[in-house]
Formats: C-alpha cells, structure tokens, sequence
C-alpha cells in the first residue's frame, strides 16, 4: 500500500507540495514526513510565514521588485546612483546582481521575457512602464542585464528600439555570461565582472 494513501491528510499535504516546482511526489513525500518530524512550533511558523507572504507581499509601484512596502528599500535607498537603472527578468536576477556587491543603482523588473511561442507579448510584461521612467526620471543609463538566450535577446532589441527616442546610454552586460545561460544561474564573480565591464549596445 502506498504510504501516502495511509492518512488523507497526509496524501493531501503531498499533493499540495508536489506542485511546487522541480518536486516530484517522492520529493514531496519526504518533505511532508520532515515537517511532520519537526515541532508543532516550526510547522506553524512556517504556515504563518506563507500565509503573511502570500497576503501582504506587494510589487514596488516603481521598479516592479517584490517588497514589504509600496517602495521597496533599494528604490527608497538615496545613496544609490539614482539616474542608473538595471533591467531584469525576475526577482531572482535582482537577488543575484545584489548578491555580487558590483551594482548601486536601481533596478527594473520585467517580470517575464518576450516570447511568441509561449504568447509572451510586449505589452504583456513591464516594459512601457519602463519607458514611462526613463522619461520621467531622466534617467541618465540603462543596464539591459537579461539573460542570453533567443526570449532575451529579442527582449533586449525591442527595448532598445522603444528607448531610442530618448537621449539615454543604453548598455549591456560584458560577455561574461555565456550564451543560451540564464542570468540568475551564473556565479557571482563572473556576473560582477560582467555589471563592471558592461558595453554599449550594439557593440
């Protein structure tokens, strides 16, 4: 007899974590059964630490990252190079450029690549709200730091073609990061190099 079908709840607490990615059911069992190995105090504030996550996390109203407050602590960061945004996909990529020390200006989340075999459109992820900054900030440089892969490079060339109007540098990263490699995956010195030696587009 299967060892999840013993208990409902415990077949029920599998099925839920299994839907987490890259955790098949055999993962899944494993974890359940560690939590139910654990005190009821850690069980419960785990519970309660996805609970207020998935109540009260909020997006940055500026530059789309995840934060506990309507601006998030590097948007509200004054001592950081205000005119210098870096452009990513996901929040992962903004945990990875700020774990390399190299960066101290701020950050713009796409929250996805443009992708039309997986019905990605520009206009389906934060790209026009980047345009809007650049205008409305003055900024003085944009960093393209995504990935180098086909939904990135098309990404990068479409963000480039919206900025030309606007009298902004325009760089990306060094080719540090091989290609076909996902931004949040490299290890931080190669992408430290990469943020400090980054180029003009098109070069």
């Amino acid at each position: 007899m299967d060892i999840a079908s013993s208990s409902t709840l415990l077949q029920n607490a599998v099925l839920q974590v299994g839907k987490l990615p890259g955790i098949g059911a055999k993962t899944a069992l494993r974890q359940v059964l560690h939590l139910l190995r654990q005190d009821v105090e850690y069980t419960e504030s785990l519970t309660q630490a996805l609970n207020d996550l998935r109540h009260h996390v909020q997006y940055c109203t500026t530059c789309h990252n995840i934060s506990d407050t309507p601006t998030c602590p590097i948007c509200s960061d004054t001592t950081r190079q205000q005119h210098v945004v870096c452009v990513v996909e996901n929040v992962q990529d903004v945990l990875a450029i700020e774990n390399t020390g190299q960066y101290r200006g701020r950050y713009h989340v796409l929250g996805g690549l443009i992708s039309p075999m997986d019905g990605v459109r520009p206009d389906d992820i934060e790209i026009q709200s980047l345009v809007d900054r650049v205008a409305a900030e003055h900024l003085e440089e944009v960093i393209l730091a995504l990935s180098s892969t086909m939904e990135g490079d098309t990404t990068a060339f479409f963000i480039t073609r919206r900025l030309q109007p606007a009298a902004v540098k325009i760089t990306t990263l060094a080719r540090g990061i091989a290609v076909g490699d996902e931004l949040q995956y490299a290890d931080e010195q190669t992408l430290g190099r990469a943020i400090v030696n980054r180029m003009p587009v098109g070069e």
